[in-house]
């Protein structure tokens, strides 16, 4: 098996490797929330510094009630003893694959590692193209085919997996999509993986969020963490929702986890679990977050469009999935290429996340738009008008720059018409 470097932290390297070289280069393409640690999550680590022993794999108690308690808070009742921690979603995700076993469904276009996770523990992804305008979901319509045929080819299919809101495309999906799959999951007897990452990081937080473990509990698993809604990416901690019931599972991924991880690291799992009770200061720090990412989004959105490109208007996270085929430069790749060598701007393939390579889609990220200090990001997220800041306006100018410039150089490349009608 050839394993290779995630597509979100390569370009992430080459991009500071060009920079470290003098290349103005403008990073779109690495999804880190972008924002500094919360003053009171740094007191709870370092209030918890001295504890350096081994904790239970699920997790320690008191991160498992406050993570019950969190989703109690958003209205699904939970048992502390189904939850289980993790150094990350993402290693939760992996073990859960491992600890489900067979093949998994996969929305595409989905974030990059999912579909290498799955061919990581000998999973074969089925990967079906989300509803037009939507993302983050397998278009409902085409799950049951596709399940079928694989079965009928002797596959073992177990899960299917969905992100809400969605992560190339920040998109969320909504309840009559939600309402379809968990039928189907239950006509197919599949287990739905429910990635909500970015749950909390909704531009508009009257939206309205449907989980599939509202209308599937008993078969729906929800993760989740603190990387995106609070910026600690770096901390390395996740949480996960199992349904009720689902002893033998709990089982398994314990197993998984204790071969992998042992347990999370026993400082940030006191500090996750300040976080997951929601305190005032935090629940303002989230509200700042998304107005932010939001403001940016739109503001990122709306250069592509000037230049007639189709983007799905974002609604949760810091991204966004512009298509650029109206250009007429090649499929995503290309595209992507010229972007990054001719005009400076990073950003992420669309085949990168399983997405057709012949069409120029491309993921586009908001969050390290910014500032490069604690102190112009701590100012981006309290402004109340984000888009005047220098360096924001600055780093906006050269996306307008060099999409302009690209739109132009597609014009150019584009073969001359020769009217109908007329003789050599």
């Amino acid at each position: 098996m050839t394993v290779t470097l995630s597509a979100t932290l390569a370009a992430n390297e080459d991009i500071e490797r060009r920079r470290r070289a003098g290349e103005r280069v403008l990073n779109l393409a690495f999804g880190e929330a972008g924002l500094p640690v919360h003053p009171a999550l740094r007191d709870q680590l370092a209030a918890a510094s001295e504890r350096n022993g081994y904790g239970p794999v699920a997790g320690a108690a008191g991160l498992r009630t406050a993570a019950a308690g969190y989703w109690a808070r958003r209205g699904l009742i939970t048992d502390p003893e189904l939850v289980v921690c993790g150094p990350g979603s993402k290693s939760l995700l992996y073990g859960l694959l491992l600890a489900i076993g067979g093949d998994v469904v996969l929305p595409m276009p989905s974030w990059v590692s999912y579909a290498a996770q799955a061919d990581l523990v000998g999973s074969r992804p089925i990967l079906i193209p989300a509803p037009a305008g939507q993302g983050g979901v397998p278009d409902p319509e085409l799950v049951a085919s596709a399940v079928l045929r694989a079965r009928a080819e002797g596959r073992t299919v177990r899960s299917l997996l969905v992100t809400l809101p969605d992560n190339p495309t920040g998109r969320l999906a909504p309840r009559s999509a939600i309402r379809r799959l968990a039928a189907l999951a239950r006509e197919l007897d599949l287990y739905i993986i429910s990635d909500e990452i970015y749950r909390d990081l909704l531009h508009e937080p009257t939206t309205p969020f449907t989980s599939p473990a509202d209308l599937a509990p008993e078969r729906t698993i929800i993760t989740t963490g603190l990387s995106k809604s609070l910026a600690l990416g770096g901390w390395r901690i996740g949480v996960a929702r199992l349904p009720d019931g689902a002893h033998d599972l709990r089982a398994r991924l314990l197993a998984v986890a204790s071969e992998i991880w042992s347990s999370p690291a026993a400082p940030v799992q006191e500090a996750a679990a300040y976080a997951f009770t929601d305190p005032t200061e935090l629940t303002e720090r989230v509200r700042l977050s998304r107005r932010l990412h939001g403001t940016l989004a739109r503001a990122v959105r709306d250069r592509f469009v000037e230049i007639g490109a189709s983007v799905p208007a974002p609604q949760g996270g810091f991204y966004l999935y512009p298509d650029l085929s109206h250009l007429r430069l090649g499929g995503s790749a290309d595209i992507t290429r010229i972007l990054l060598d001719q005009h400076g701007l990073g950003v992420l393939p669309g085949h990168a996340f399983g997405d057709d390579p012949a069409a120029a889609r491309v993921r586009v990220a908001v969050s390290l738009l910014y500032g490069d200090t604690t102190e112009a990001r701590l100012t981006a997220l309290t402004s109340p008008d984000p888009l005047q800041l220098p360096w924001i306006a600055a780093s906006l100018d050269h996306l307008s720059m060099g999409l302009k410039e690209l739109s132009l150089t597609s014009r150019e490349q584009r073969p001359a018409l020769v009217p109908t009608g007329c003789h050599g």
